[in-house]
């Protein structure tokens, strides 16, 4: 039965004669489900080194900007998704949101099958990838109403750890699937490589030949499945604290489409504010720091004027902005997975762009556009950062379990202030050099030790949420704060972007790590100061 009339996880009778069995059930369709949603969502950052690789005819930093198209609109999708398990149910939300990838998956594929494809077409694709991003959301929420407060650490870990694991399995399976005709003949004609690239085993000469139209296509082959199981497997809980009015699944649908268009139609009014004339904006250059705040509010806004049942219950979950925690938390949890997001989305084309290219003088002025034969290959390296921040997450959320999330989380911000510091020192000696392989070793490492401490954090930040807030306000809090913090994915690539073009990129690190500095102090001030609301929760 895909509805469940009675849920009550705290009570321990419940929970093991029929709850456990239940909640592990709709965790283990939710993580691959989610997973898909990383890959499609983040997948721009190997599909733009390789588009360097075959001579696409773009800039970088046009390049850069798909990443921050898909971070901005993935980020902003969370704002709805936050609230569709009340509104729409766990069951058809994940299976509609899920089905909802093979849209973008199809797109990429087809549209990455010849070079003249025109860059509009590749920013709508990257919009529409956004979908992925969206999804964690709506995810998270689903999973924390189906185990009881002292598993949610351990299961909303496990749910996000491993379903960031998409990061980590795109930028693996990628580059392999690229490397060969998986599809024969309904998978196009191959490219030539005109410079190195690379997979998980090596790297691959120039002359080569490549199916980067692999990277769209090959989603196709686990979302058809898993839209299948989700729907046959998974369970909508109608009781009151969760879906108590969700109707019939083809209104839910309806309702996840129209809440989706309006995140949609913001992101690309911010887009356009923000970007230049020669990549389709306004060429106003409004500051991103302003277009996320114009996107995030006209969002809200419109959400909360939808008439009818559906404005009422927002009306309702609405009510979590009313407490400071909700902001305190958005906050921590951008510092954690927002670098952990960003990060990830932008760490491919970084190496390649940094160590990519000799940085020497010519005329006098420093050039970054010499192709460096003994650089290392991006694609080789890229995934070991998110493999790791990924695999970590739940060991973070069962420490948190264990010895309280604020502590964990306040030894995570100290390490990423410090690796922060430690990356741009060698960032900035890497792209002041005819030789930056040298500078690629500590540089790599201490961007590793960067996404580990993410990955803790992430975990541990969970755990202060389930905690701090009471239950009907803790799903959408978890959705509220991932969209927040998703903005990572839109912020970091493109503060990245900016800082190569004015060929200053160890500034990005430094604001991070600024950025953690205030984290550290605002996670004391309310959850490690002994006499504050919530000592250590």
């Amino acid at each position: 039965m895909a509805d469940l009339e009675r849920w009550d996880v705290e009570d321990s009778d419940f929970w093991e004669r029929e709850g456990k069995f239940i909640a592990n059930r709709n965790l283990w369709i939710s993580i691959p489900s989610l997973l898909c949603g990383f890959a499609v969502w983040l997948y721009w950052g190997v599909i733009t080194v390789q588009m360097l690789n075959l001579g696409f005819p773009f800039e970088k930093s046009e390049l850069f900007t798909l990443m921050s198209i898909a971070g901005l609109t993935g980020a902003t999708l969370r704002i709805p998704s936050s609230f569709f398990i009340r509104l729409c149910g766990g069951r058809n939300t994940i299976v509609f949101t899920t089905a909802l990838l093979m849209i973008p998956a199809l797109g990429t594929g087809i549209a990455l099958q010849d070079k003249n494809t025109p860059f509009w077409v590749f920013q709508v694709l990257a919009l529409l990838s956004g979908l992925g991003g969206g999804n964690f959301a709506s995810s998270m929420s689903n999973i924390s109403f189906f185990f009881p407060k002292k598993m949610q650490g351990l299961a909303l870990g496990l749910n996000a750890g491993l379903g960031n694991f998409g990061v980590t399995t795109m930028q693996i399976l990628v580059p392999l699937a690229m490397t060969f005709g998986l599809f024969g003949a309904l998978g196009g004609d191959p490219m030539i490589l005109q410079n190195t690239s690379g997979t998980l085993i090596g790297k691959i000469p120039a002359g080569t030949e490549t199916w980067i139209q692999n990277a769209g296509f090959i989603w196709l082959v686990f979302l058809i499945p898993l839209v299948i199981f989700g729907w046959f497997g998974m369970h909508n809980i109608r009781t009151d604290e969760v879906s108590p009015d969700i109707g019939h699944p083809l209104k839910a649908f309806a309702i996840i489409t129209g809440m989706l268009l309006i995140s949609f139609m913001t992101s690309i009014f911010g887009l356009w504010l923000m970007l230049p004339a020669e990549v389709n904006g306004s060429g106003f250059g409004v500051p991103k720091e302003i277009v996320l705040f114009i996107v995030i509010a006209l969002t809200v806004s419109l959400l909360k004027i939808i008439p009818g049942p559906i404005g009422q219950s927002l009306e309702r979950q609405y009510r979590i902005f009313d407490n400071k925690h909700t902001w305190v938390m958005s906050i921590i949890y951008t510092m954690t997975f927002g670098s952990f997001i960003g990060y990830a989305a932008a760490f491919p084309l970084a190496i390649k762009v940094i160590f990519g290219y000799q940085h020497v003088m010519v005329d006098g002025v420093m050039t970054h556009d010499t192709i460096n034969l003994d650089g290392p290959s991006a694609l080789m390296f890229a995934w070991m950062g998110p493999f790791i921040g990924a695999l970590i997450r739940p060991v973070g959320g069962w420490i948190a379990d264990k010895f309280g999330g604020a502590w964990v989380t306040h030894v995570c911000a100290a390490v990423m202030v410090l690796s922060a510091g430690g990356v741009a020192y060698y960032m900035k000696a890497a792209y002041n050099s005819a030789t930056p392989q040298e500078y690629f070793m500590p540089f790599f490492l201490l961007f590793l030790l960067l996404f580990m401490a993410t990955g803790i954090g992430n975990g541990s930040t969970f755990r202060t949420i389930a905690m701090v807030f009471p239950k009907e306000q803790a799903g959408p809090v978890l959705g509220w704060t991932s969209a927040v913090a998703a903005y990572g994915a839109f912020y970091i690539p493109k503060v990245f972007g900016e800082q190569i073009k004015a060929t200053t990129p160890e500034l990005a690190l430094y604001g991070f790590a600024a950025f953690y500095l205030v984290c550290i102090m605002i996670n004391w001030w309310f959850y490690l100061r002994k006499d504050g609301e919530f000592y250590n929760p």
